[in-house]
């Protein structure tokens, strides 16, 4: 009943030393460009109507996504490192929050629907263009932005509902789950539970989907004759592969810790890497994988 309800945070500085300050406003800065000229051409690339395909078509939402990511944390996390005030209102730490949430449960649950594209693709090819038509796209679409929003909205609201009474000083450098949770006056083992519930429900679902997905693909690929035609069929495959491990990984070490007390400078820095890095690895992944982006990218160019 003491306890003064906070009306904004303050994210704390990445480092103490001004001359490092610096640097890592120039390394985010030229990470972010990257991450902005990337996706773009990959969203820019995959209209070419050569690569008019469902499998093109996620990975232009996914490049969307990874934009929409890194815009909705960096920008803010670049005027903190040049500037002394590095605090955000109580309502712009909602939004983010939200924003942060919803992307991040889209992009898993799109994941799932690029796995399922590829499990058609290879293993009912005479029938992929009739299965995997416009409309089951845009309804894989449909269902993984509502699967995000609904995993966003339930966890914001119920993270907010937790007094958050100080100090309002925070160990990160956007509004996300596990610095929060650390500002509430009273005991969260519940909503730590619930919130490791729900990650382990957001990322396992699609995970399992996407491992049978996979495992029906091997079993197809296995009964190929030809070991050119195997390890092409394989190659269309091993981008999606490659990102979903990224994807995971970054999650895993993030959310699924015991306590959010332990080790937050390492979820700090396993924060950044999913927020500034893997944005912009992504389009590398997939251009350099794919035959068919390289030589429309180079035409575009």
């Amino acid at each position: 009943g003491n306890h003064t309800l906070l009306s904004e945070f303050v994210f704390s500085a990445l480092s103490s030393r001004p001359e490092v300050q610096h640097l890592l406003f120039f390394t985010v800065c030229l990470v972010y460009s990257m991450t902005l000229i990337g996706n773009l051409l990959i969203c820019v690339v995959t209209m070419h109507p050569t690569l008019h395909m469902p499998m093109y078509f996620f990975l232009r939402v996914l490049s969307f996504l990874n934009i929409s990511t890194a815009s909705v944390v960096v920008p803010k996390m670049l005027a903190n490192l040049l500037s002394e005030d590095r605090s955000i209102s109580y309502l712009g730490c909602v939004t983010q929050l939200y924003c942060v949430v919803f992307l991040a449960a889209t992009e898993w649950f799109l994941l799932a629907a690029m796995a399922y594209d590829r499990y058609v693709a290879v293993c009912h090819p005479l029938r992929y263009a009739a299965i995997m038509d416009t409309r089951a796209c845009l309804s894989l679409l449909l269902l993984s932005c509502c699967s995000g929003k609904v995993v966003s909205v339930v966890q914001t609201a119920w993270l907010f509902t937790l007094p958050l009474c100080g100090p309002r000083r925070i160990n990160y450098f956007f509004c996300d789950v596990p610095p929060l949770v650390m500002l509430s006056c009273r005991d969260t083992s519940l909503y730590e539970r619930q919130l490791i519930s729900a990650t382990v429900l957001v990322i396992l679902t699609p995970f399992c989907l996407i491992l049978l997905s996979y495992a029906c693909i091997v079993s197809s690929i296995m009964k190929i004759s030809s070991a050119e035609s195997r390890h092409k069929t394989f190659s269309t495959c091993s981008s999606h592969l490659t990102v979903v491990t990224l994807y995971c990984a970054s999650g895993t070490l993030i959310y699924l810790q015991p306590r959010f007390g332990n080790s937050q400078d390492a979820k700090k820095f396993f924060a950044l890497i999913y927020t500034t890095v893997i944005p912009t690895l992504n389009p590398l992944i997939y251009s350099l994988r794919n035959k068919e982006v390289k030589e429309v990218l180079v035409r575009v160019v």
